[in-house]
């Protein structure tokens, strides 16, 4: 049978049409790219407009069928995987009232003063809200980046737009809606709220923590499964995407909980890492861990019956994609050789990333001398602060552009590296790590992370399209090709498998300190060099 997933990521969104059978791998068939806009602005907010996404997905679905010359009528059921904590607020016609927030929207910083770090206070939070929410919830909204202090800003701020909404959703849920009608959130997505209650038998959302917090529970929607059947796609919403009406809309999930699951990184203990747009580290297990002073906690995932303890990194691939457009291209030869050589998009960025790992590949492990802190957006975990930036450290006359080009890598394997470590302080990681994204697609960087955590890395067909594969995988489980998330392991092989190299992992090891002290050392300069009124 075809299914469709839409992988609705920071930047764009890809269609991709699966076909699933029972004992089979899932399938790839083919895939569309469409792009949007994100809009940064000085103030800390970075936003964008639904409707874009609407159109992303509506122009891809009618290329990639037509391509194809798969009936409509074959298709059985579409989903989703998308960025996770933003604010998409929409009226009673499911209509957005403003731009989305981004989850990289950061300027939520008074309202999260106001409402978590006032009265007796212990780690900078109120003891009370922060006692509650954590054994309510497992989790507590302690970054500025929070979906929360994003409601209250737009209430703050926007009286007149905020008396407008009729529901609180986020990206994916918001396109279920466009399809649907219907307004349901899945439990990774109201989880993301930070205003959901994980105690057995009390799964929801909490009335406490919103009360606690001046959180309308009308704004919240119904809570679904990310396998659960949410509705079926309108007459309206099948004009527009050029599929037929009825097709059953399941309501998928966020990134963070089904990256893991297109990795095949399900079994309780598997580790994978993710290098996008975004990245972190997550580890399945069995019981919620929390550590607000590396912010990293447990999180709601596909799989019903476990969590995802997981670090997030802000700017990953963000960073070479920086790097790319900013550091001395043309002494690579991109502008002048290749910049015209592509058909689309996709196969642009792979030639483009291709070409510059071919340049990059004889830079030794150390990038003779050279480190770059991947916080381009500010950073989450194992530190919070919105006002870290990245900076290339001990550059020398000798230096190059392969050599900052090989130490942006570098800095960000070297701060995954970090995640993994605080994660080990509370949870057990597998010594086998599940590597997905658009950095897996890279041998380069494959290795330069196994080497960097001395870890064997591992990855899997279509690694960038690894959310997409979990939309589609937990489809399967809607559609009753199989019966549970924990089958999903066997339809996604390995097809790549990288050992560490001891003589690199060395030199990483002690570059490790150094990475750290950067930001210890540049704490408060970051703070005076980024202050926002």
């Amino acid at each position: 049978m075809y299914v469709i997933a839409y992988d609705v990521g920071t930047t764009g969104v890809k269609c991709c049409l699966f076909s699933l059978s029972a004992g089979q791998r899932i399938k790839l068939v083919a895939g569309e790219l469409a792009d949007y806009d994100l809009y940064v602005l000085e103030n800390g907010g970075v936003e964008q407009d639904p409707y874009q996404w609407w159109q992303a997905m509506c122009d891809t679905t009618g290329v990639l069928l037509k391509r194809t010359g798969i009936p409509k009528e074959e298709i059985r059921g579409i989903s989703f995987c998308a960025q996770m904590q933003a604010v998409v607020l929409v009226d009673q016609d499911g209509q957005p009232v403003r731009n989305a927030m981004s989850y990289m929207d950061n300027r939520g910083k008074k309202q999260m003063e106001q409402g978590l770090q006032r009265g007796l206070k212990v780690m900078g939070m109120n003891v009370r809200k922060l006692l509650r929410s954590v054994m309510i919830s497992g989790a507590v909204s302690a970054s500025v980046k929070d979906p929360l202090w994003k409601y209250k800003w737009v209430q703050e701020n926007e009286p007149e737009v905020f008396a407008r909404v009729h529901k609180w959703l986020d990206v994916k849920d918001y396109l279920v809606c466009r399809a649907t009608g219907s307004f349901v959130m899945s439990r990774d997505s109201a989880f993301a709220t930070l205003l959901y209650d994980t105690r057995r038998g009390r799964e929801g959302f909490s009335r406490e923590i919103c009360s606690m917090m001046g959180v309308d529970m009308a704004h919240l929607p119904e809570i679904c499964e990310c396998s659960d059947q949410a509705g079926a796609v309108t007459e309206k919403a099948a004009e527009e995407l050029g599929l037929a009406a009825g097709t059953p809309v399941f309501s998928g999930g966020g990134d963070a909980s089904l990256i893991g699951v297109g990795a095949g990184a399900v079994a309780a203990g598997a580790t994978h890492i993710y290098m996008g747009t975004s990245g972190w580290v997550s580890t399945v297990v069995e019981k919620q861990r929390l550590d607000v002073s590396s912010m990293i906690a447990s999180i709601v995932g596909a799989d019903p019956k476990r969590f995802n303890c997981f670090a997030e990194l802000e700017t990953a691939g963000k960073c070479l994609e920086w790097a790319r457009d900013h550091i001395g291209l043309d002494e690579l030869g991109i502008f002048k050789e290749k910049k015209f050589a592509y058909e689309d998009s996709e196969s642009r960025q792979k030639n483009i990333y291709g070409y510059i790992m071919e340049k990059i590949s004889d830079v030794p492990a150390g990038s003779n001398g050279v480190l770059f802190t991947p916080w381009l957006h500010g950073n989450r975990c194992p530190f919070e602060d919105p006002d870290a930036r990245g900076m290339f450290f001990n550059l020398g006359i000798e230096t190059t552009a392969p050599d900052m080009i090989h130490a942006v890598i570098e800095g960000v394997c070297l701060h995954l590296k970090w995640q993994l470590r605080a994660m080990e302080k509370h949870t057990k990681t597998s010594e086998t790590i599940r590597f997905a994204g658009g950095g897996a697609l890279a041998q380069l960087t494959c290795r330069i992370l196994a080497d960097v955590l001395g870890r064997r890395v591992e990855t899997v067909d279509n690694p960038q399209n690894a959310g997409a594969v979990g939309a589609a995988a937990v489809m399967a489980v809607g559609l009753n090709v199989i019966s549970s998330i924990e089958e999903i392991e066997q339809m996604i092989p390995v097809n790549g498998v990288y050992e560490p190299r001891p003589e690199n992992t060395a030199v990483y090891e002690e570059l490790f300190e150094v990475f750290q002290e950067l930001y210890k050392k540049n704490r408060r300069n970051f703070g005076r060099m980024n202050k926002r009124s």
